[in-house]
């Protein structure tokens, strides 16, 4: 029996959609409190808050994973610097703007250029990327996950015509923060990140994974706190799934009815958010992106790179990259969104402020 009345867990919820903030121990209800009951009852909210906003249709991001080298050494990254058995590759400049042009005779209107931290890859290589897609594709956005820049870095490619950058946190306590990286990073220079981009006008990202190791009730409650705080136009979140080579390689995978139990609150958190169900959510379950939009969530991000390197951008085992994550079978992943109730948006599908 759940220690959490239900009057006391209506409450929460109540103050939640009113004040759009919770104290710590209101978020501890909702966390501990969590029934099937309650779950589904919330899903069915969360999933009102998005319609009322932009209805029923799922925006599609055209995913580009341009490369795989990473200069860092997080303990949960597949593309970590020490994974010696990662096949590393780089796409140039054409293979990139191939990529954008098959997305775009498919109806893609939005191109999300993600990559590990690489030297290789400059700003101002990456910005003249940009500048030639919004060249080429001007009714299109750009969304950049390229990790920790210097703030001149990030205004390059803001000026470039970058429209959208995500730079998920990953936890907002700092003791989760070390237990997932190496000294050399700092959970402190990643927030002045995140701050920074929101304030050069990027429509930003940030997200977390749902149980990493290490993570507790009281580190989620610290990156939904962190969430209202910083109120990002878009939110990332997906069970952490372990790989086989490196530290974590034996951890336990999270919860998908967790994941899909926080999709919902960070809906009711923040009505307008622009919140993708993700690769993720489709490895550790066949249905999962399904469920992840019947939790609120309106976003995917089908698989534009080209074919032969698709598996080479593993983060975690398993990665799927065919079938409705390819970008190529958008015709399946219409057909498996109407079977629920919605459609595919052709447009940009840009953060829209407007209040549940």
């Amino acid at each position: 029996m759940c220690k959490y009345g239900q009057q006391e867990f209506d409450r929460c919820i109540r103050v939640l959609e009113q004040e759009g903030r919770l104290s710590r121990e209101q978020w501890k209800i909702l966390l501990e409190g969590r029934t099937k009951e309650r779950q589904e009852v919330l899903a069915h909210k969360a999933v009102s808050i998005c319609s009322r906003i932009y209805g029923k249709q799922v925006f599609v991001r055209g995913l580009i994973e341009f490369t795989n080298y990473c200069k860092n050494n997080c303990y949960y990254c597949g593309i970590r610097r020490g994974n010696g058995k990662a096949e590393r590759y780089r796409l140039t400049e054409n293979e990139i703007l191939s990529c954008c042009r098959s997305g775009f005779a498919m109806g893609f209107r939005t191109f999300v250029l993600q990559g590990g931290e690489d030297s290789y890859f400059t700003a101002d290589k990456l910005a003249a990327i940009v500048r030639v897609i919004k060249k080429e594709f001007p009714q299109c956005a750009v969304t950049l996950s390229v990790g920790e820049l210097e703030p001149e870095d990030y205004r390059k490619l803001r000026e470039a015509g970058a429209d959208r950058y995500l730079l998920r946190h990953e936890t907002a306590n700092p003791s989760h923060y070390r237990r997932l990286h190496p000294p050399e990073l700092s959970l402190d220079h990643r927030l002045s990140c995140l701050a920074f981009i929101k304030e050069l006008g990027f429509q930003t990202g940030a997200g977390f994974m749902v149980g990493s190791p290490g993570q507790t009730t009281d580190t989620l409650i610290d990156d939904l706190l962190f969430l209202a705080r910083l109120q990002p136009q878009m939110v990332g979140i997906g069970p952490f799934i372990p790989h086989r080579d490196t530290p974590f390689g034996d951890e336990a995978p999270g919860s998908l009815d967790l994941t899909l139990y926080l999709l919902s609150l960070i809906r009711i958190l923040l009505p307008g958010v622009l919140l993708p169900a993700t690769t993720a959510l489709g490895t550790i379950a066949r249905d999962g992106r399904e469920a992840g939009i019947l939790a609120g969530a309106n976003v995917v991000m089908p698989n534009l790179s080209p074919g032969e390197v698709r598996q080479k951008y593993q983060l975690y085992n398993n990665k799927i990259c065919t079938g409705k994550e390819a970008a190529e079978c958008l015709g399946e992943l219409r057909a498996s969104l109407a079977a629920i109730g919605y459609s595919v948006a052709i447009d940009r599908g840009d953060y829209i402020t407007t209040k549940a």
